[in-house]
């Protein structure tokens, strides 16, 4: 019996020092004081774009492709809301079928950077004005629905494994870390 106490509290110690995540999150979560999401996606991708990212969207026109349909490499840019009164920018690293992505973002959970983290579309047209989020804390999707504008697409956006080979040379970039 105590073998199984002490098994068990070492199991428990170890994932305690450890950010894998599980489920439709598949890749680790790194901490950086600072994080926030525009820098980092401007960092990321190579978008001379800036401000709050909420005002990405507007700032794109005329100056990239933007689109309701999701494709790696791409932005998707949140509106501004109560809970995110800046918007918010996520970074397409695959694009799962038509309602399912997965993201690089920064700053959803604070000074956290996380790959591959679940997007869906949850919007009545399937135009991606309204998704929730995988939130990694408690390791399932979030409950709220979040607006956004669509996508912004870069001249010549990444694909999956250079953007997660970027990623974490991007977050250091903008915190100094």
């Amino acid at each position: 019996m105590i073998r199984r106490v002490v098994l068990l509290l070492a199991l428990s110690l170890a994932a305690c020092g450890s950010h894998e995540r599980t489920g439709p999150n598949l890749a680790a979560a790194h901490s950086y004081s600072g994080l926030t999401c525009a820098p980092f996606a401007r960092a990321l991708t190579g978008l001379a774009l800036s401000g709050d990212a909420a005002d990405w969207w507007e700032q794109a026109s005329g100056r990239y492709a933007r689109t309701s349909q999701p494709a790696v490499g791409g932005v998707l840019v949140f509106r501004r809301t109560g809970r995110l009164p800046s918007g918010h920018v996520s970074v397409v690293s695959r694009v799962l079928d038509e309602r399912h992505i997965h993201v690089i973002q920064a700053n959803w959970v604070p000074d956290e950077l996380d790959e591959d983290q679940l997007i869906v579309d949850v919007s009545p047209g399937n135009d991606w004005s309204a998704v929730r989020v995988w939130y990694p804390p408690i390791d399932q999707m979030g409950s709220h629905t979040y607006a956004t504008y669509g996508f912004i697409v870069p001249p010549a956006p990444l694909g999956h494994d250079a953007l997660a080979s970027r990623a974490a040379p991007a977050a250091r970039s903008v915190t100094g870390g």
